[in-house]
């Protein structure tokens, strides 16, 4: 079922952490961003918007995550968009002949077989870098790429009506997750809050890819938590992230263990370019 967040935008929620599909309605149709994650919510999901009387005119991957390079042959043979580092990471992946079983391993076990890992994934064109808006006959998107999380993420607001469509950012259930391969994910993770700090006063509306939505002023204030959490790895402080306490989503310990894993990630990252500097 679609919910409206603001004129013209909806939004799509799946169980699987609360991750949000999201629909724009242009002119003569609609932009679908990042759409998922069963093969029976994305039929819904198509379903609905049909329902609105509309068809899909483009699409957008946020980033190149499994869980944001979904689609189905019911939303049409469409430009299917992302940022031009984004899309140099899937195609790198679709090369390979052992794409589906490398997609495979990291799908969550209880849902692997429901998701729709097809012919259709992860096609998508990257837009010329320093593309400032998505092309479409719609609301002007403004495309905010950052390196956070992943190589090419973008965040995209919005202009009119002032919405904020955050990708794998400012969760109120997660955790910033940093891109490990990356060769300063504590530097790359602050700029991007940076940025999206210095767009707040143009929202009115932000959509976290997985979570709740909120308004400019909980917007600021998860901006300030994931930067309390990321500096607290930066400095090897113990971490009092409300994030880590026991949640219905991952049970008791869930996602303690995985900041501890990505903690322990970061701290023998630091050590072996200290023992690659002493080497050289």
């Amino acid at each position: 079922m679609l919910k409206q967040v603001a004129e013209g935008i909806f939004i799509h929620a799946s169980k699987f952490v609360q991750s949000k599909s999201i629909i724009v309605q242009g002119r003569d149709g609609v932009l679908l961003i990042d759409p998922g994650i069963t093969g029976e919510e994305i039929i819904d999901l198509a379903n609905d918007i049909q329902e609105l009387g509309q068809s899909v005119v483009a699409g957008f991957s946020t980033h190149p995550h499994w869980d944001h390079l979904l689609w189905h042959a019911k939303f049409g043979k469409v430009p299917r968009y992302s940022t031009a580092r984004c899309a140099v990471t899937i195609q790198d992946l679709l090369s390979k002949t052992d794409w589906k079983a490398q997609v495979a391993k990291v799908l969550p076990s209880d849902i692997s077989k429901e998701i729709p890992i097809d012919d259709l994934f992860g096609l998508i064109t990257g837009l010329p870098v320093e593309t400032e808006y998505i092309p479409w006959d719609g609301p002007k998107v403004r495309i905010i790429e950052h390196q956070a999380h992943a190589s090419g993420h973008a965040a995209l607001l919005i202009k009119e009506p002032r919405v904020l469509i955050a990708g794998d950012m400012l969760s109120d259930i997660l955790i910033p997750f940093l891109d490990l391969k990356a060769a300063d994910p504590i530097g790359d993770y602050l700029a991007a809050l940076e940025l999206l700090e210095g767009v707040a006063d143009d929202v009115n509306v932000f959509i976290a890819g997985h979570g709740s939505i909120g308004n400019a002023d909980q917007m600021r204030e998860r901006v300030e938590l994931d930067r309390a959490y990321v500096e607290a790895l930066r400095n090897g402080d113990v971490s009092d992230d409300p994030r880590l306490g026991p949640s219905d989503t991952f049970g008791k310990d869930g996602l303690l263990a995985m900041h501890k894993w990505q903690s322990q990630q970061l701290i023998q990252k630091r050590e072996s370019e200290a023992t690659n500097s002493r080497t050289a």
